[in-house]
């Protein structure tokens, strides 16, 4: 994914998004029916969607789409910090191979001893 600025205050993110309003679904009667308080926010430049039709309020619907949106170009943003390759250490070393010797000192004890061995 390409790095996208996100501007500092939600008036300019607000700017750089095509706001739609729509009836939101569910419980509501006539009420739900009649306003349009669902908004959907869809930013130009990545091309991210985000909807929102929690609230009764358009308003407090569209406060909440920005935070996602943002929530969405930060992670976007994020580039993961490069692995540094270790060692393992001399201790770590000695302890998995005493481990191993158990379990293959084990595993030979486990065999059935045939009695035709000359």
């Amino acid at each position: 994914m390409n790095f996208i600025r996100i501007p500092r205050s939600n008036k300019d993110l607000l700017a750089e998004c095509k706001v739609e309003t729509f009836r939101s679904s569910g419980k509501g009667g006539q009420h739900a029916n009649k306003t349009e308080s669902a908004v959907r926010l869809v930013h130009i430049r990545s091309g991210f969607r985000v909807s929102c039709q929690k609230e009764r309020s358009q308003h407090l619907n569209k406060i909440i789409c920005i935070k996602r949106l943002r929530k969405k170009l930060e992670k976007n943003n994020y580039i993961k910090p490069k692995r540094i390759k270790t060692k393992p250490s001399k201790k770590s070393i000695e302890k998995r191979l005493s481990n191993k010797k158990i379990q293959s000192l084990k595993k030979t004890l486990r065999k059935k001893i045939s009695i035709n061995d000359n």
